[in-house]
């Protein structure tokens, strides 16, 4: 029989992750939220934890985890805020994962110890303007010249791009024709600060204030040829396999936002007072949270099933937009129904209610939309 019971370790991690995010984000990332401020603090200490460690092994700094243990820590996370989790299932998930997955040892060497221990961030740069879910139409061009990458485009919606401790950038660009006349387009590790790479303003976003979303732009940007990032030609194959393993880190922060609207729904609901009596004693708050937890739970295994079938070598992309697609529109459904527990005070956006909800759209959309899940789901199947 399937047993989806924690392991000792795991447990332990799960723990000491809700206790962080209890005492140390709660309190103050409210603040963060309204400023549209990034965490610098927080993120630091998230990386004291070890938590941008957790799937990659000890040789490079990591922890010698696994990729469900960074899924348990970021549902923690999400069931406080969005936006620190984001920040570490982009950290980890989009920036280091294709240096590891990919990349050579020399820049495994360079670049995974301090994104390991949270010292540095790494971005991942796929999504383009006028791209959107098609991320096969990359526009951005790279060319090689006298040893250098030279890279020309733009890119969208790139997060942990902008901040005081991004130090890398890896994007897909066009670096040629293939013998079928499709594009060849590659991989690419731009390093912060690189001349020629602009960093734009922060989106002013409907939700995920805290966390950092910028566009980037590149006009004559060089880099070593060395900077090629896995295979020439590879690029956008290696990003799609990224993908699937990001759906699932983003269905256990969808599943983390839906269990933080049960928490907060019935933490509310057992102190709300009308009509003289708590509302929790009423049978349709009480079938409204039900429900919620139904959603949450349910969620929850399918994550876990994926994550279970990608630890061992199975198969999963099926499963991972299963996840994916559900996970989200639950995390949708339980931030509406929360916000409706709460009234009028669901509507406030310092109370964690209102962040949820604000957040919760997001999650339908980033890697890979509702629409995008069920056409790999039905692809899949056979379908069409």
């Amino acid at each position: 029989m399937l047993d989806y019971r924690l392991d000792d370790e795991t447990e332990t991690l799960r723990k000491t992750v809700r206790e962080f995010a209890l005492e140390v984000v709660a309190p103050q990332i409210g603040g963060f939220y309204e400023r549209e401020e990034f965490p610098t603090a927080i993120v630091r200490q998230m990386g004291d934890l070890g938590l941008f460690g957790l799937p990659f092994p000890e040789e490079y700094g990591g922890s010698g985890g696994t990729y469900f243990d960074l899924c348990v820590a970021i549902e923690e996370l999400a069931r406080v805020d969005s936006s620190v989790a984001i920040t570490l299932e982009a950290g980890v998930s989009l920036g280091a994962m294709p240096v590891y997955r990919f990349g050579s040892e020399e820049q495994k060497q360079r670049w995974l110890p301090r994104l390991c221990s949270g010292e540095a961030l790494a971005a991942f740069g796929l999504t383009e303007p006028g791209g959107g879910s098609d991320a096969g139409a990359t526009r951005t061009t790279a060319r090689l010249e006298d040893g250098h990458w030279v890279v020309d485009g733009s890119k969208a919606f790139i997060t942990n791009s902008g901040t005081d401790l991004t130090e890398l950038v890896t994007v897909t660009a066009v670096t040629g024709t293939r013998p079928d006349g499709g594009k060849e387009i590659s991989a690419i590790a731009v390093p912060a600060g690189t001349p020629g790479m602009t960093v734009g303003p922060r989106y002013s976003k409907v939700g995920w204030n805290a966390s950092d979303t910028r566009e980037l732009s590149f006009s004559d940007c060089r880099v070593p040829e060395e900077n090629l990032v896995g295979q020439r030609g590879r690029g956008y194959a290696q990003f799609l396999s990224i993908l699937d393993e990001g759906r699932i880190a983003i269905s256990a922060l969808a599943v983390g936002l839906a269990q933080g609207c049960v928490d907060e729904s019935v933490r509310y609901a057992g102190t709300r007072e009308a009509f003289g009596r708590p509302i929790g004693r009423n049978q349709a708050v009480q079938f409204m949270i039900a429900d919620m937890e139904v959603r949450a739970s349910t969620a929850r295994l399918a994550y876990y099933r994926a994550a279970e079938k990608m630890l061992r070598g199975e198969p999963f992309r099926r499963e991972a937009s299963v996840a994916k697609l559900y996970s989200s529109e639950v995390a949708m459904d339980n931030a509406r129904a929360a916000t409706q527990v709460h009234g009028g005070y669901g509507f406030m956006n310092e109370t964690p209610v209102g962040r949820f909800y604000r957040d919760a759209k997001i999650l339908e959309i980033g890697e890979g939309t509702s629409e995008v899940q069920r056409m790999l789901i039905a692809k899949d199947l056979g379908v069409g």
